[in-house]
């Protein structure tokens, strides 16, 4: 393929095509993902609670403690403070 206003037809379709395929595997891995979460829910585990997990583990620990802080002090101003203690404790 011919140089064409400064751009490699050839290189800029070697691009274009593992783009594709990535594309394509970023799919199959998403409908992979989406098989397990209902092998999961099927068993009984909570998914909402899972994608919860899944994205706190993929914070380091700072990040993980400030997002904690934050909730604690989200929840206390909006007066949920230690509710969900209190509610294990008493069920």
């Amino acid at each position: 393929m011919a140089n064409v206003g400064g751009i490699a037809g050839d290189r800029l379709r070697s691009f274009i095509e593992r783009i594709e395929r990535l594309e394509d595997e970023r799919r199959a891995l998403g409908e992979d993902i989406r098989e397990v979460y209902s092998e999961a829910k099927g068993a009984g585990f909570d998914v909402k609670t899972m994608r919860q997990i899944v994205r706190i583990r993929k914070l380091d620990e700072h990040e993980r403690d400030e997002q904690e802080a934050l909730l604690e002090t989200y929840m206390a101003a909006l007066g949920m403070a230690g509710d969900g203690a209190r509610k294990r404790a008493a069920g």
